[in-house]
């Protein structure tokens, strides 16, 4: 079976033979609809979601290079804040699907013997011959009117010699097995990393200025991108971040998204709701108690672990008592949710 870089390549030839010349893309995805997407679900990051437009504008013309992937993009920022969720919803409006896309946990690769888990075991060792490896070929190549996606995450904790790897990737948009016997092509792929890198040293940075005679004056920090910059040089070399056509900074997401952040997972909440035929309200009581002492280190993440360890078990006991019950209201008196 033909790599779908293959058939692209053939597709545009009979085009060009043709004297086709009207911008007729082969992609099938709207970059309006996906973005429309992103923005319900993604708050506090309109210069990221803006960058993300931009790069699915320009997929949707085909007008990138053939010879590597379609884009490679890091994101960077602290936990919480929609790295990750991006790539899954991007691949919801493409796909179909929150999972169709290639994920590799970049922890479980950190020691440097664990290259051979994506560029497949030497010849003459175990899975040589089979080719085996982490990497979904499938989820990889997409298909010609859809892109595939590749997330590496939480790219860090990876060994130097797992990003060395990674070079012929981003560089060339192939990987060749170490045996020799199979050839990845990620030329029609989306590649995203996502990188915690400088978190710790970005928040302790604007600590710094809520106390002393910083906060006295008034003074606001400046210096957050130099500090990021400075991170990412030492975690990353300069021939692999060369490599990289976008490093997206993720805000934090604070106190004023809080309301944001709750109407979308508890959206989330009543589309499952909805699939029994049942419908939540959450009163304003509920609502401060689900928001109260907010950690913003801890981003959306927090607030979704909430719901799911204060909110969903009242409604499961409420169900499991009342199950003729479709219409729940929830309220919160003398710390504690009720469910009517």
């Amino acid at each position: 079976m033909p790599f779908a870089n293959d058939m692209i390549d053939s597709n545009r030839e009979r085009l060009e033979h043709q004297g086709v010349t009207r911008l007729q893309s082969r992609f099938l995805f709207e970059p309006a609809a996906v973005m429309a997407l992103l923005r319900s679900r993604i708050v506090g990051q309109d210069a990221v979601l803006a960058q993300v437009e931009a790069m699915l504008k320009v997929i949707k013309a085909d007008i990138g290079e053939r010879e590597r992937p379609l884009v490679v993009n890091l994101f960077m920022g602290p936990t919480g804040v929609g790295k990750t969720e991006i790539v899954r919803l991007l691949a919801q409006a493409i796909h179909g699907r929150a999972d169709a896309l290639c994920r590799i946990d970049m922890h479980t690769l950190a020691q440097e013997h664990y290259a051979a888990a994506l560029t497949g075991a030497p010849p003459g060792y175990v899975g040589s011959k089979e080719g085996t490896t982490l990497f979904d070929a499938e989820a990889i190549a997409g298909s010609f009117g859809r892109p595939g996606i590749v997330l590496f995450d939480e790219l860090e904790k990876a060994s130097p010699e797992v990003l060395r790897s990674l070079l012929g990737i981003l560089e060339h948009g192939r990987l060749t097995l170490t045996a020799g016997s199979r050839t990845l092509d990620f030329r029609n792929s989306l590649i995203f990393m996502t990188s915690n890198v400088g978190a710790q040293q970005a928040q302790r940075y604007r600590e710094r200025f809520t106390r002393g005679w910083r906060r006295w004056l008034g003074l606001a920090p400046k210096g957050e991108g130099a500090l990021l910059e400075q991170v990412l040089h030492e975690r990353f070399e300069p021939e692999w971040l060369n490599r990289l056509d976008r490093i997206l900074v993720f805000e934090r997401v604070d106190e004023q998204w809080l309301d944001a952040l709750l109407n979308i997972e508890l959206d989330k909440l009543n589309q499952r709701l909805g699939r029994q035929g049942r419908s939540l309200q959450v009163e304003q009581s509920a609502r401060a108690w689900l928001c109260r002492e907010h950690d913003i280190r801890f981003g959306a993440r927090a607030l979704a672990r909430r719901i799911r360890t204060e909110l969903e078990p009242a409604i499961a006991e409420r169900l499991l008592a009342q199950p003729d019950l479709l219409r729940l209201s929830c309220t919160a008196k003398d710390g504690h949710l009720l469910i009517n």
